[in-house]
């Protein structure tokens, strides 16, 4: 059984201040995560973890990471103005993206950022818009084919559109040196959202082979080596979570094994565990507002997948508790809804559930990162408030929810006004 992080009296204080649906963080838990993984990769001098901002992209939460000493994961413009606002600057910023506009380059630049680069064809590029290569800079590298752990496929890099081949990173890293770079990265992502102690420590293994080879091909000082993300959640409460201080274990075993024998015991590991981080500590709430009974028993929330479009995007599975009804048994089937006028707009089908009465509170969890990040306005829907729930009890709003206005105000009806005023 998955339990919240919050209690029914207490959702209902916050329900009584801001309606439904709404999403909540646990700052307690945001913490004792960030330190857990902290503790987890002490062995390493230089460690840091880069949060992905794009899981969660929101000031607070950045602010209570950058407390616990995390740095920021950026993939656009925007990811990088709000990094830089909440103080989160210069090499505390990984900036990785791909199909790079000019400006989200410049202003990675000028703000000192590693600049992380998808493609090989994007050293002239970053050349070209930023007038130079930077001092530092870091490679993504795509070793291509299927990414497998105990002979199970987790993923194909091989159709993945991201990063060098083997090839183009080592004649990269010559460019580049000649180009002024003098210390070097590498990065990877070979599986996503992975419920296995064994992915970091197989990919770590894999980077840090590869960076043994660039450094003896090229003659390349290559200083940290980012893990990138991909350590996942267990959405469904009979999978066994990861365990961090294995998985930090399994690392370590490999750095010993593989780089200090090489003479490179001296480089930086990088994380950027944006959803093992956040997903946990942030639920989506949500009220039951109508029942329907034709060929299967519906329950509808006020939240939809505008919300939280995981479910009806992947077919993902988010955990639901009926708050208040924790212990009752779960003897009825539902499919539970939002308002969208598409089919897909559910977050769970044929769920064994307890008896949903109308104005029930719900717990999505598990929907703290890429959750509120994902969500959209189609059918006119609005975006929901984010509350956080601090340490002491108290709760606060770090985003308000949009209203009317804020979804009109981007149009432009002068013309409509002009017509009207010509007639």
């Amino acid at each position: 059984m998955k339990k919240t992080f919050v209690t029914l009296d207490k959702l209902r204080e916050i329900n009584a201040q801001f309606p439904t649906p709404f999403y909540l963080y646990d700052e307690a838990g945001i913490r004792r995560t960030a330190r857990s993984l902290n503790k987890a990769f002490a062995w390493n001098k230089g460690f840091r973890e880069y949060f992905a901002v794009k899981a969660t992209p929101n000031p607070a939460i950045l602010q209570i990471l950058k407390e616990e000493n995390c740095g920021c994961d950026c993939s656009s413009l925007t990811e990088l103005m709000m990094s830089d606002a909440v103080g989160i600057n210069g090499e505390n910023i990984m900036f990785s993206s791909n199909d790079t506009p000019a400006e989200d380059f410049r202003l990675a630049r000028k703000l000192g950022a590693i600049i992380n680069l998808d493609d090989f064809t994007h050293i002239d590029f970053l050349e070209q818009v930023t007038g130079s290569i930077p001092k530092t800079i870091c490679c993504r590298y795509n070793p291509g084919g299927d990414f497998a752990i105990n002979n199970a496929i987790m993923d194909t890099p091989g159709d993945a559109k991201y990063g060098f081949t083997y090839d183009q990173l080592v004649e990269g890293f010559r460019i580049l040196k000649e180009k002024g770079a003098e210390s070097f990265g590498l990065h990877a992502f070979l599986a996503s959202n992975t419920v296995a102690n064994e992915y970091y420590p197989k990919l770590a293994r894999i980077l840090f082979e590869t960076a043994v080879k660039l450094h003896e091909l090229t003659g390349a000082r290559i200083d940290f080596i980012d893990l990138s993300g991909g350590v996942g959640v267990a959405y469904r409460p009979e999978q066994q979570e990861n365990d961090i201080f294995a998985i930090g274990e399994g690392v370590r075993e490999a750095y010993e094994q593989v780089l200090v024998p090489a003479g490179m015991g001296h480089i930086k590991i990088f994380t950027e565990l944006g959803r093992w981080m956040l997903a946990p500590n942030g639920v989506l709430v949500a009220k039951a507002i109508h029942e329907k009974h034709i060929y299967k028993e519906y329950i509808g929330l006020d939240a939809c997948a505008a919300n939280l479009m995981r479910p009806a995007m992947y077919g993902a599975y988010h955990h639901i508790t009926v708050m208040g009804k924790e212990n009752a048994p779960c003897d009825h089937k539902y499919d539970v809804t939002g308002g969208l006028c598409e089919n897909n707009d559910k977050f769970a089908i044929d769920r064994m559930l307890p008896k949903i009465d109308i104005g029930d509170l719900l717990v999505l969890h598990d929907a703290g990162a890429h959750g509120f990040s994902m969500g959209y306005n189609y059918n006119g829907k609005l975006r929901s408030a984010e509350i956080l729930l601090q340490e002491d009890g108290s709760f606060r709003m770090i985003r308000r929810a949009e209203t009317p206005a804020d979804y009109f105000a981007t149009f432009d009806f002068t013309h409509l006004f002009d017509s009207y005023r010509n007639q």
